[in-house]
């Protein structure tokens, strides 16, 4: 598709978007085989036309697109970090096992990485990882947890979300806290969110917690448990070796 013209790739770019909410330079690169460079003229371009609206990394529809979620904000950021613990994480999970996964775009990686495994039960707060499974991942299946949706973000949460766990008893776990604060613990900054992040450190025969290393220090209003809660720990790195002294302490395996 490189000897397409400008146009034709801007025509098949808005197709696109007619299809999905969202569009990233590096996929419109790879499927029209053209540089980074070209794609983000592209999209400059249409933008201009105020026929999309760009985002970090990509570009959203107009149509179908109110807001620019969080998690489309942040998809590029750190991401090779958070590809190298999904495929760290990836074969913690087997054929047929039913997976708790916690919102986020270190999550959307996550199960990407597992997208080819085969009777797996996704369960997840997280519209955008549901969404990715429906479009691209027929192997998987997936249960939505109830609640209120918390605008901007993609994601359920509160009593209804609560309720829906009490009855649930997936294999694994895999929760994301937005900062890890070494000596503390995992944080957030939500307090419903903070909430369905404790529940989903216990609800689970098996418990693992995914960060990048951009995580250890950064801002986090609400503690909602420690590694101790877990079974291990996936990152990219350990800087200053602050979380591998906390999982020694507390018992958490640190996989990197």
């Amino acid at each position: 598709m490189s000897d397409m013209s400008s146009e034709e790739r801007r025509s098949a770019i808005l197709s696109m978007l007619d299809r999905a909410t969202s569009v990233q330079v590096t996929q419109l690169a790879e499927a029209f085989g053209v540089s980074r460079v070209t794609a983000r003229a592209d999209l400059d371009a249409l933008a201009r036309d105020g026929k999309l609206r760009r985002t970090h990394g990509g570009a959203v529809s107009l149509s179908k697109t109110l807001t620019v979620s969080v998690q489309e904000r942040r998809i590029n950021v750190n991401v090779e970090a958070k590809r190298a613990i999904a495929r760290l994480a990836a074969p913690l999970v087997e054929d047929g096992d039913s997976v708790l996964v916690d919102s986020g775009t270190t999550a959307l990686e996550f199960v990407r990485a597992i997208s080819g495994r085969s009777g797996v039960t996704i369960v997840t707060d997280d519209f955008t990882i549901a969404d990715y499974v429906d479009r691209s991942a027929p192997s998987l299946d997936v249960i939505m947890l109830g609640g209120s949706l918390r605008k901007g973000h993609r994601y359920t949460a509160g009593p209804l979300a609560l309720r829906a766990l009490e009855v649930l008893h997936p294999d694994k776990a895999f929760v994301s806290p937005t900062s890890y604060v070494p000596g503390r613990g995992l944080m957030t900054n939500n307090q419903d969110m903070a909430e369905l992040k404790r529940a989903f450190l216990t609800c689970a025969e098996r418990t693992f917690v995914l960060f990048d290393s951009s995580k250890v220090g950064a801002p986090g209003l609400l503690w909602f448990g420690t590694l101790a809660d877990a079974e291990a720990l996936i990152t990219d790195a350990d800087p200053g070796q602050a979380v591998r002294v906390d999982g020694e302490e507390l018992g958490c395996r640190i996989i990197y």
